[in-house]
Formats: C-alpha cells, structure tokens, sequence
C-alpha cells in the first residue's frame, strides 16, 4: 500500500494535468458506446441484407471505441506470451458478442448509463488488477479470465444498448448483425496489433515497469471519471 501511495505522489503532476484534459473532454466524448449522427441516421433509413456496410460500422465502433481500446490495454499489459494474449482477447470477443447480438435480437432494454458507468468499472478493475491491488488489499487474486469474459458481456450489452436505440429494420436483421460483430472482431484485432507492437518496443525500455504504473493509475482514473460521469446523467435523467 504504501508503494502505491509513492508511486501517486511522484507523478502527481502528470496525473493531474491528464485527469485535467479527459474531465474537460467527458462532456462531449463519455458516452463512449454512442453511434454517430451520419451512422445512426443510416442505420434507421436502410433495409435489408447490407454486410459490407455493417462489417464497416462495427469495426468503426471499435477502433473509435476508447473504453474498449483502454480495457483492451488493461488485459494485455502484463500479457508476453502469444497464447496467453489469444485466449483472454478471446475471452472478451465471445462475451462482447454473445450480449451484443443477443441484446439486439431480443431486444434487451438497459439504461445506457448504467452499462456505461459498468464499463467505465471494467476500465478501473483490470488498471487495478494490474497494479496487484487486490492481492495487497484482499490478500487473494481475482480469476482474470472470468472477470475479462464477465466484462466483455458487459462491453456487449453497451453496444446492443445503443443499437436498439435507433430501431434497427428487422427485415435482414440476423445478417446485418453478425455482419457487425464480424466488422467488431476485425477492428480488434487491428487495435490489437497496434497495441501490441507498442507495447513490444515499450517493453524494451528501462523505465518500463516505472512509467507501467503511471499509465494504469491514469487508466484507473479515467475508468472512475467515465463511472461518475454515466452515474450523474443516470440520476439526473431519472
């Protein structure tokens, strides 16, 4: 604990002025799982079978999705091997999917500021978890792959949220649905690989392990500004 402590206090400035920059952007880029105008207005205006254009839109959402790519990080930040970085990223495709096509295909009806706000949690468990918070404080390790497929159903259940939002056509709706969860797992995969080949020359430097911490309490802050943030609209809205 106290480790964590000195860690906070010695880039504490660094901290702030992040924590700074995202609480002046949150009031107009929180609501991370949101559709475009122009994409939302597509969306409601088609019908029928249309793949290419929902495999573009999914891997849009991704790509652009800032809560994903900082989970996403979270996950594969201590992550060396090739096999261990397959199996958990796997973890969190089949939870995202699961949810998000199930969701829409059922028409699961959640408040999007409460999916979010859990989001925003994902992001603040897993900078934790990297930062051994939990074995310090609890004396025990959380099982990381249950928790990154219970967070990936979550991550899902966001994204359906916000599809249902805007009505899509039944008519060509199963196709046009995994033909955006395809376009999903691709723009992961993409945001993957850029993650990973940064982090591969990252690894390499000294400061490696000092400016690690950093980043995941910055992370860890970030996840706790999106909680409030969806948490406030949830009640003002209410």
């Amino acid at each position: 604990m106290r480790t964590f402590i000195e860690g906070v206090r010695r880039n504490s400035k660094r901290l702030a002025f992040f924590v700074l920059s995202i609480l002046l952007l949150s009031t107009s880029a929180a609501l991370a799982h949101d559709v475009t105008p122009g994409d939302a207005g597509y969306i409601q205006e088609i019908w029928g079978v249309h793949i290419i254009p929902f495999m573009y839109l999914g891997a849009k959402h991704m790509v652009t999705g800032y809560d994903h790519i900082l989970f996403l990080l979270g996950v594969v930040f201590f992550l060396y091997r090739s096999k261990d970085v397959a199996v958990y990223v796997s973890l969190f495709a089949v939870g995202h999917s699961i949810t998000m096509l199930a969701g829409v295909w059922f028409g699961w009806g959640i408040s999007s500021y409460i999916v979010d706000a859990i989001i925003g949690l994902s992001v603040v468990y897993k900078a934790l978890d990297n930062l051994g918070a939990y074995q310090r404080w609890f004396g025990f390790q959380p099982n990381t792959k249950a928790a990154t497929f219970i967070f990936g159903l979550f991550h899902g259940t966001g994204l359906a949220t916000k599809i249902l939002d805007y009505q899509i056509a039944p008519d060509g709706l199963l196709p046009n649905l995994l033909a955006f969860n395809v376009g999903v797992e691709i723009g992961q995969l993409l945001a993957l690989a850029a993650i990973l080949i940064v982090m591969g020359y990252w690894r390499k430097s000294a400061k490696f392990f000092e400016q690690a911490y950093t980043v995941n309490v910055v992370m860890m802050t970030i996840g706790f500004v999106l909680m409030g943030y969806q948490l406030t609209g949830y009640f003002v809205a209410a």
